[in-house]
């Protein structure tokens, strides 16, 4: 019993110092390099830069976001394959929030100062996933990486609202982030993935919206 207990305390801690860590901007590890190399990259006018910065701390609170929401879901997950699942799925997630770091230190920008609530918030809403059911807490999963896709794939499009075509380190980055979304809403799925009642997905994209319009300037 007491042993448990103690248990119970250090996970909690764990969270509460990644929860820090990842708010307030601490130099986390990612466990892959960087993909801006595969980008071709020319001079950025002080208009573009701004852009760029505002875009990917946009992106940056997206990932914080993530973390937050996938462990959120752990937390209450039922089963230890699905525990197992979003714990790999936020590993990723981890890489992308310090690739999006660096590139803002470049871009001579910042994360955004509203992290920790965008956290705290995000984690709430998978913990209420997580106490749902694991075949409903999947399905948030779906449900999350395919609207985070459509987000990226309107910064790589979007001629006149997306990453300007000069930025090709930033374009690298969010193209690989991309990439790694589908593939974890295809995992979600396969692992048994539950499609989400017709409200929520449209109350996720509000939540989203909210989230982008101020963390492009705040």
């Amino acid at each position: 019993m007491f042993s448990r207990q103690i248990s119970s305390i250090d996970r909690a801690l764990s969270e509460l110092q990644h929860a820090l860590a990842t708010s307030f901007g601490a130099r986390l590890v990612a466990q892959r390099a960087t993909p801006k190399a595969k980008g071709r990259q020319t001079p950025l006018d002080e208009n573009d830069r701004r852009h760029s910065a505002g875009l990917m701390r946009i992106n940056h609170t997206g990932e914080v976001c993530a973390q937050a929401l996938y462990l959120g879901q752990a937390a209450f997950a039922r089963d230890a394959a699905t525990r197992e699942h979003l714990l790999a799925a936020a590993g990723e997630e981890t890489d992308h929030l310090v690739w999006c770091h660096e590139r803002l230190d470049e871009l001579a920008s910042r994360p955004s100062l509203l992290n920790p609530l965008w956290y705290a918030g995000a984690w709430g809403i998978g913990a209420l996933a997580g106490l749902r059911g694991d075949g409903w807490n999947l399905g948030f999963v779906v449900e999350t990486e395919r609207q985070v896709e459509a987000h990226l794939d309107h910064h790589l499009e979007d001629r006149l609202r997306g990453l300007p075509e000069k930025d090709g380190k930033s374009r690298a980055i969010v193209k690989a982030m991309k990439d790694d979304e589908a593939r974890h809403a295809q995992q979600a799925m396969e692992a048994g993935a539950r499609e989400l009642p017709r409200p929520i997905p449209g109350l996720m994209r509000m939540a989203a919206n909210v989230m982008r319009a101020v963390a492009y300037k705040i």
